[in-house]
């Protein structure tokens, strides 16, 4: 994969969590949906691809990145199964119902030291961006706890790997 040139505020979801992201999710993936929130370098859109997702979307405020992604996405010939969003991720969910997006598997990873994370997994609990019963992957600081309950999202799984939670919330 192309590495990108690495800015101060880009903080990628480690190899190691993405491995283990994909290992929770094999046998989940195929067919799929995919959102990438915060999407950085692509990577984890990138790596949904390959697990067998239909189609992913990646949402990227910064524009250099975007255009990285989009590159290559152009270069793998993946331009049909993809789209990049350059977009705030709060305005992108905003939109979501105009743009009749809906998806099944929704990851988000905000940066780490803000309350972020609380306002976009509420706003996505009232979107209709998650299908019934679909996923939502929040990556969030292991020192930052997320409630149980999004009224209708469910957090039904928990998994910590070192600085790094990945919690699992559903659409009840």
């Amino acid at each position: 994969m192309k590495t990108f040139k690495k800015q101060k505020t880009l903080r990628p979801t480690t190899g190691k969590v993405r491995e283990a992201l994909f290992d929770i999710l094999r046998g989940k993936i195929e067919n799929t949906r995919f959102l990438d929130l915060y999407a950085g370098t692509g990577a984890v859109g990138i790596d949904a691809l390959n697990e067998g997702a239909a189609e992913v979307v990646f949402v990227e405020e910064s524009k250099g990145n975007a255009k990285k992604i989009s590159e290559f996405m152009g270069e793998k010939r993946l331009s049909e199964k993809t789209a990049v969003i350059t977009k705030k991720v709060l305005s992108f969910i905003d939109r979501a119902e105009l743009n009749r997006f809906s998806f099944d598997i929704i990851f988000l990873d905000p940066p780490y030291h803000t309350d972020e994370i609380m306002h976009v997994l509420s706003a996505i609990e009232k979107s209709p961006l998650l299908k019934q019963k679909g996923i939502v992957i929040a990556e969030h600081f292991a020192k930052k706890k997320l409630p149980e309950k999004f009224d209708g999202l469910q957090k039904v799984k928990e998994y910590n790997y070192g600085d790094t939670v990945l919690s699992f919330y559903e659409k009840r």
